[in-house]
């Protein structure tokens, strides 16, 4: 299993916009993804997302590490 790499919150957006999530609204520094079957994301809008934080939202977002790698290169 490789390492998650650090990535800023922008570009975790990027990401998850390919398999469908869609930007809904921003609540403060947090940037609102919605998505038509899954559950809605809050990602912070920061320029490094810790390595915690970000585990979770991959998970939320119904992804693997490896599928989350594939999505960022």
């Amino acid at each position: 299993m490789s390492r998650i790499p650090v990535i800023s919150g922008d570009d975790f957006v990027r990401a998850v916009r390919q398999i469908g999530y869609v930007w809904d609204h921003t609540q403060g520094s947090h940037m609102i993804l919605v998505h038509p079957s899954r559950t809605r994301l809050s990602v912070p809008r920061h320029r490094e997302l810790g390595r915690g934080l970000l585990r979770r939202l991959i998970r939320e977002a119904g992804l693997t590490r490896e599928e989350f790698a594939d999505l960022i290169r």
